[in-house]
């Protein structure tokens, strides 16, 4: 029985199709655009490359018609060719490096494949020299180079050289777009890649300087000269000061030298942004022509104005204040120098000298393991500083806490700040002395670490407790501890 609520199905007669039928009729099949293919073959070679030195012939060749054919150095394909290398021979590129990770969103979706080809073969280069660093012995050479090409990805990723790797540049770095190379027609997120990048590449610096017969290196006052100061390699040299001695330890202590005084340039902006106090208006303002203020003399001399001869003449002159109103402060950093806590070590280390150098600010620095050492003569000098520290060993701040606490003579003028990932051995004792600090009234700010790049973990018992003391754990971005203690100190 036919279901009433089905209309009857109408079989076509032998009439002349229509035009719904003409219409729905298979398109024909699109021509592939040749530039997916191409762009597939390099980034098939890269991967080749990346898990196996070994060469594949066909995918190099491939590769080198491709590159050939889009108008591209052959360079480009070269693995032992530096990034540097290539932009000397070919100086029309280093632009089309800046930001070639990180291009800007394209319009109504449109794709421009020959583009996206281009940029491939550019990509590829820098992806290949910087995370293929094989295997052996390093020469000072090859360190250079690898950080001058992680530079370059860096650039490609929309950043400075220096910020991803918790540098010299990240102090003050400008941050990412949170666009990528196109791949699919549109361009990936990479505001979660970048996160992951930075201890990447920190860790790859890391491995190619142990690998690295460091003080042979130091010894050639040539190959030393080519070394490039950065974390890892600072890292390095402070583990190993105590084995180094004449050529060697002066080269060592010139590289420690020049990454400190790299880094205390960018620090020393930032605190000075800072630090800058309110005006002091008690304080008269001293009458010299830099402090006249013309605009309220003329002001309050318009009465004088005379129209017959279109004079103004000037009763009294007004100056502006200038004296800022700053009270004197103590500043007490303790940090940890454990083996975890290198890249916090320096960067304290700097801070606080620049901190000591600051009018009215009494800086008191002390650095602990399972022993306390109070660096306090050396604070106002952080080069002198590191190279008294001993980096490594366990972790006991209530050894610390003994020499910290003597210290605090006026609690409400006095800010603590402990720089630790707060992994301690007994740890009611050192979070009770804690809390008594913040219940005197001094200011204890607990920071995780104070890296350039921000990041380091934190012990989540120690986390909890100290906000519910309502003292948070600071971030650990240098940025943030100078924003810290920005109210503090004006």
């Amino acid at each position: 029985m036919t279901d009433p609520t089905i209309a009857p199905a109408t079989v076509p007669g032998p009439a002349q199709p229509s035009a719904s039928a003409e219409s729905a009729a298979p398109a024909a099949p699109a021509v592939p655009d040749p530039n997916d293919n191409r762009r597939q073959v390099l980034y098939w070679r890269l991967l080749a490359r990346l898990f196996d030195p070994e060469e594949q012939a066909s995918l190099e060749s491939a590769s080198l018609a491709v590159v050939e054919d889009i108008g591209l150095p052959s360079a480009l394909l070269d693995p032992g060719a530096s990034v540097d290398s290539v932009v000397q021979r070919h100086p029309e590129l280093a632009a089309e490096f800046d930001g070639l990770m990180a291009p800007e969103p394209e319009e109504d979706d449109a794709r421009d494949r020959a583009a996206e080809v281009r940029r491939a073969a550019l990509v590829s280069k820098v992806l290949l020299n910087v995370f293929s660093t094989g295997s052996g012995a390093v020469t000072a050479e090859q360190l250079a180079r690898w950080q001058a090409d992680a530079g370059w990805l860096e650039r490609a990723l929309g950043c400075r050289p220096g910020d991803l790797r918790g540098g010299r540049a990240g102090a003050g770095g400008q941050g990412v777009s949170p666009t990528g190379t196109g791949g699919g027609g549109r361009t990936p997120d990479l505001s979660r890649l970048i996160p992951a990048i930075g201890p990447e590449l920190g860790s790859l610096e890391a491995g190619l300087v142990k690998r690295m017969r460091l003080r042979e290196v130091l010894a050639d006052p040539r190959l030393a000269s080519q070394l490039t100061p950065s974390m890892s390699l600072i890292e390095q040299l402070l583990r190993d000061k105590n084995n180094l001695s004449g050529v060697a330890l002066a080269n060592a202590k010139s590289l420690i030298r020049r990454y400190v005084d790299e880094v205390s340039a960018v620090l020393r902006t930032q605190v000075e942004k800072a630090t800058v106090g309110d005006i002091d208006r008690s304080v008269p303002p001293k009458r010299v022509f830099r402090n006249l203020d013309i605009d309220r003399t003329i002001w309050k001399n318009l009465t004088n104005w005379s129209p017959e001869e279109e004079r103004l003449y000037v009763d009294r002159l007004y100056y502006r204040h200038t004296s800022r109103r700053t009270t004197p402060q103590r500043l007490i950093v303790v940090v940890d120098q454990s083996g975890s806590m290198v890249d916090s070590m320096v960067n304290c280390t700097i801070l606080a000298s620049i901190f000591a150098g600051l009018p009215k600010v009494d800086v008191h620095l002390i650095a602990y393991d399972t022993q306390a050492l109070d660096l306090t003569p050396w604070a106002h000098d952080p080069f002198e500083t590191l190279l008294r520290t001993k980096l490594g060993g366990g972790t006991d701040g209530t050894v610390a806490m003994a020499l910290a606490q003597p210290k605090i003579a006026e609690p409400r003028n006095t800010v603590v700040v402990w720089i630790s990932d707060f992994y301690e051995w007994r740890t009611d004792e050192l979070f009770e002395s804690m809390s008594a600090i913040h219940r005197s009234g001094a200011k204890f700010i607990p920071v995780g670490s104070v890296t350039s790049a921000g990041r380091g973990s934190v012990n989540p018992w120690f986390r909890e407790r100290f906000k519910d003391l309502g003292t948070p754990v600071v971030s650990g971005h240098i940025k943030k501890l100078v924003h810290e203690l920005k109210t503090f100190l004006t």
